[in-house]
């Protein structure tokens, strides 16, 4: 080990925070950890604490979890506090570089990528939706040439995953009720919730299961919590076997450089920073980098395996060249499409409906609006009119149906986490909200599922410890502005039937100025609305894409498998070679549950 000076703060001294935190001590007394383990696994997000816990089940298996980011808190487990976690530090403050034409309404007109940075990932900090990808997603991935990833390849793993509770879904072939993984749904909901569903059907959407492969629809929200607590990766997947001796977890503890051996392109250890000093710890079986879709390809270059050219002009010797970060899609959405109402009490607003009882209430039954996820009620796919996918039953929207809106965090008095967390200004907030802020509102937030625009990363320098560059290259195509303009004009429709109109439903003609050549509601008006608040869901894939031999976008084989590297995987989200159907926290729990039995098939291991 070495000194490296006050870099960052990877330490755990002086965290005054430190007894409110899970822990994760090194079993049987260690002090320090091992020199060497059978594996090093880089990330304790959800596919990283996943394939940690399988990996470990064989007592003869040795596992290094590294982990930058801390453990989870008291706090982390309430579910309304989600849009509150965006700007600590248990988040990698990322953002997109600037690209003109999106993100105009947010500051210095950036967008915000935020990824979690804690024992259990992004699973800490987000919204905890649980969906899975439609079985057409999985499928066309394996017809790709990726083997084992068909919807009956990866269903196993989902069943395996789940605990579900979910009256009467559980009860489903395709649903799995023993697993570690509780989905159930929120506990408490509005009457929006009911007429979401109601309004769906009328416009021939029917209430189903949302996970099932059958049919689209809408239905209830699926949350990864138990009676209105989340439950993250690490509380799943860590925590109870946390005492484990052959589990040894790490964190603030940065991963700075996976070694790999230039003659025989053998991975063999890692080097991390901790407490300011430079670790080397060896991996006698295997490297496995679960970083993420943006800390893993940015580990990859730094230890040199990436597009050559670019490697080369940052100084950083060339092992293998591959295109790392070449490829990067993302889910975006729109969260300003809102409407008034004319019966109050009836949305979720932050200063008005949480006190000191519906506290207590949370901590004793966990059925209060203390429980809701960030007022996220309802889920819906929708095959809009422009849709050119031929599958009937693959959606091109996901509707995000919220108990509320971007502004029932306003009011007097209030946090505005929700718009602050998305780093909204304040000015333009203001100008195009304030004569409703903190009013009872309605909202959905649509989803552009499959985008045909992609983007790409690369390195800022050699310096792991700066952020890559990220360019999103959003809206690029103009089939995708039409999908979320179709979108529009479908909730506009779900907004006019009975249901709503029962309740006073009215859209909000927001004033963005941003926006102010346009005539309001004409399709302008929306595009310009749509680059005006241009939200991520923090569903990034495909920098470490998979793919079969002979595919030249692959940086992983379909066994997750660094190409032309020895030793070395891959096990994140950042493989997904295609746009999915789903929010990305359970689909990268599958992935570390497969990963793991690939890795033992590997190693023949039980």
């Amino acid at each position: 080990m070495q000194a490296m000076g006050n870099i960052h703060s990877y330490s755990d001294k002086g965290d005054m925070f430190s007894f409110l935190r899970d822990s994760y001590p090194l079993p049987k007394g260690l002090k320090q950890p091992y020199n060497e383990y059978d594996f090093v696994i880089v990330g304790a997000g959800s596919a990283g604490c996943a394939l940690a816990s399988k990996l470990t089940e064989n007592r003869n298996t040795t596992v290094l979890l590294i982990e930058a980011g801390k453990p989870e808190m008291l706090l982390t487990d309430v579910p309304a506090l989600a849009p509150y976690f965006q700007e600590t530090d248990y988040v990698w403050q990322y953002y997109m570089e600037p690209q003109p034409g999106v993100c105009m309404g947010m500051i210095d007109q950036k967008c915000f990528w935020p990824r979690g940075k804690a024992v259990g990932g992004t699973s800490v900090i987000n919204y905890m939706i649980y969906t899975r990808g439609r079985k057409q997603d999985w499928d066309r991935i394996a017809a790709d040439g990726n083997y084992g990833w068909s919807y009956d390849d990866v269903l196993k793993y989902y069943i395996q995953m789940e605990k579900s509770d979910l009256k009467g879904y559980e009860k489903q072939p395709h649903r799995g009720r023993n697993g570690d993984l509780p989905v159930e749904f929120v506990p408490i909901q509005t009457k929006l919730s009911d007429a979401f569903l109601k309004a769906g059907r009328i416009l021939n959407h029917p209430t189903v299961d949302y996970n099932a492969p059958e049919q689209l629809g809408f239905g209830r929200v699926q949350t990864t919590t138990s009676r209105g607590h989340r439950y993250s990766a690490a509380k799943v997947f860590l925590h109870r076997h946390k005492n484990r001796p052959n589990l040894h977890i790490l964190q603030n503890s940065m991963a700075t450089q996976v070694l790999i051996d230039p003659r025989t392109k053998d991975a063999y250890g890692v080097e991390y920073v901790r407490d300011n000093l430079l670790y080397t710890v060896l991996a006698r079986k295997e490297v496995i980098i679960s970083a993420g879709p943006i800390a893993s390809p940015q580990l990859l270059m730094l230890s040199g395996v990436g597009p050559a050219s670019h490697l080369k002009s940052l100084g950083i010797t060339v092992i293998q060249n591959l295109p790392v970060g070449q490829k990067l899609f993302d889910h975006i959405c729109f969260p300003g499409l809102v409407f008034t109402l004319n019966e109050t009490r009836i949305s979720l607003i932050e200063n008005r409906d949480i006190d000191l009882r519906t506290v207590i209430q949370w901590l004793h039954n966990g059925d209060s609006i203390i429980a809701s996820p960030g007022a996220v009620e309802n889920i819906g796919y929708i095959k809009t009119s422009v849709s050119d996918d031929p599958d009937p039953l693959v959606p091109d929207i996901e509707l995000i149906g919220i108990g509320g809106s971007i502004i029932s965090d306003g009011g007097p008095g209030a946090s505005k986490a929700v718009r602050r967390g998305m780093k909204i200004k304040d000015k333009l907030f203001d100008e195009a909200y304030g004569t409703i802020d903190g009013t009872d509102t309605w909202s959905v937030f649509p989803l552009l599922l499959h985008p045909k625009s992609f983007g790409r990363l690369e390195l800022k320098d050699n310096n792991p410890f700066n952020h890559p560059r990220m360019y999103g290259n959003y809206l690029k195509e103009p089939s995708d502005v039409a999908s979320f303009v179709a979108a529009i004009r479908h909730v506009q429709a779900l907004a006019a039937t009975p249901p709503f109109q029962r309740l006073g439903a009215k859209i909000h003609r927001a004033k963005y100025k941003t926006c102010k050549n346009y005539e309001f509601d004409s399709d302008q008006y929306w595009e310009c609305s749509v680059r005006t608040i241009t939200a991520t869901l923090h569903h990034q894939i495909a920098t470490c894409r998979m793919g079969p031999d002979g595919d030249p976008e692959a940086v992983t084989d379909p066994e997750l498998r660094v190409r032309g590297v020895n030793n070395l995987r891959v096990v994140d989200s950042s493989v997904i070679p295609r746009t999915i159907s789903a929010h990305t926290n359970a689909p990268a729990i599958m992935i570390g549950l497969k990963a793991a039995d690939l890795i033992k098939y590997t190693w023949n291991l039980k």
